[in-house]
């Protein structure tokens, strides 16, 4: 048997729901069977990821018993102690398996990935979360099962949204009352079916149908005009973006509505990107959860630093600086190629001029246009503003020019 990638095809979903139904009969009538959640989660796990040769899952199984060691050595020390050398040094331990998975094609050496599995990076995006959040004094205790639990949420595993331990753990020591899962079933049904058309059909059309047509006739300029460019690079450019948005927004509403079957309130990953009227909005709108992560765990904390240390005093040039750190980071976790570290400069270099731009709004207010088409073409330059760094993004760039 070989693993089955979670929401994959329509298929999924018919044997996903039966399992699922025990648990919505017990929550429709306020029982939480806590031993059957762990039953369901150990039969989607072993679909997912013991098929095969089971690398994956053994690679799953260590990975979290490593984290489970170095959450609960940390608590334990946290109790006592505040050294911020010792929470960076738990922080840098925490994320040395993502590395080492993002490393691994750059050294081109398999034997590096001992933690390859699907959603590494969500799991570490959650297990830095809970050591910070220790830190912080937010989470004073866990134990090594809520831990597991969290890390192993199956809706949510793969691909995100990334949720929040303390919402979470709200959700899960809780049983709605009947008005508020029968709220929660009508949200998941509406989620699932919408889902099943962006990925299914839209996503379809735009990704298997579309885009390898549209591919061939970009390539076929590569020798006929500067750099190969021509009116299909920006055809696949467009093609490309709603592929991705309706693929992986489809992805996201699966995760939402299977969660909310199941009581729980995972956060949504999407907000009609597409409407943003800035850079920033986009990004407020736009796979949120990973957004608001490194926005929280990553930009403020540096941000902090800077200022706590005087390093700079100018707050524009802190900003700045903030947001190069952070978009090249985001680069390189998507992988160590010139077009996702371009992707991440991009993003900083055009998050820097919105900041510049909004500030000069603010001081000639009276002399700049604030309407319905200011604001129609705002939203339009930031539509293709986002959609030729997909093109990056993308790596056609690379493939058009270097293979």
């Amino acid at each position: 048997m070989n693993n089955i990638t979670p929401y994959s095809s329509p298929h999924y979903f018919i044997y996903l729901l039966l399992l699922l139904l025990p648990i919505i009969i017990g929550l429709w009538f306020g029982k939480r069977f806590r031993t059957y959640d762990f039953f369901a989660t150990v039969v989607i796990l072993i679909t997912a990821f013991f098929g095969g040769n089971m690398s994956q899952g053994i690679s799953l199984l260590c990975y979290v018993l490593l984290e489970i060691i170095l959450v609960s050595i940390y608590l334990s020390y946290r109790k006592k102690h505040n050294s911020f050398w010792v929470f960076t040094m738990f922080v840098l331990l925490a994320i040395i398996p993502l590395v080492f998975v993002k490393l691994d094609p750059l050294l081109q050496n398999p034997t590096i990935s001992l933690f390859g599995f699907m959603g590494i990076s969500y799991l570490t995006f959650k297990s830095v979360e809970i050591i910070m959040e220790i830190r912080d004094g937010v989470i004073k205790e866990i134990s090594p099962y809520e831990f597991g639990r969290f890390l192993l949420f199956f809706p949510t595993i793969t691909s995100g949204p990334i949720d929040r331990f303390k919402r979470f753990q709200k959700d899960v020591n809780n049983v709605p009352s009947r008005e508020e899962y029968v709220e929660l079933l009508h949200s998941g049904v509406d989620k699932l079916m919408k889902g099943l058309l962006y990925k299914f059909i839209i996503g379809y059309f735009f990704g298997t149908l579309l885009l390898p047509k549209v591919q061939i006739l970009a390539m076929s300029y590569r020798n006929q005009a500067p750099l190969g460019l021509s009116w299909w690079v920006l055809a696949y450019m467009y093609v490309y973006s709603m592929y991705l948005f309706f693929d992986f927004a489809g992805y996201s509403l699966f995760a939402v509505a299977i969660s909310n079957f199941m009581g729980v309130k995972t956060p949504m990953n999407f907000n009609a990107p597409f409407k943003a009227k800035n850079i920033k909005d986009f990004w407020n709108r736009w796979h949120m959860t990973l957004s608001f992560w490194f926005r929280d765990f990553i930009y403020m904390r540096l941000m902090f630093t800077i200022i706590k240390h005087k390093w700079m005093k100018n707050r524009i040039a802190i900003a700045n600086v903030g947001y190069v750190a952070l978009f090249l980071i985001m680069g390189f976790w998507h992988g160590e190629t010139w077009y996702y570290i371009v992707y991440g400069i991009f993003h900083a270099i055009a998050m820097i001029t919105n900041d510049a731009w909004l500030r000069y709004k603010k001081k000639h207010r009276e002399s700049i246009p604030s309407n319905k088409f200011t604001h129609a073409f705002a939203v339009f330059l930031t539509f293709n503003i986002v959609c030729f760094s997909f093109l990056i993004f993308s790596g056609f760039l690379n493939t058009l020019w270097f293979s």
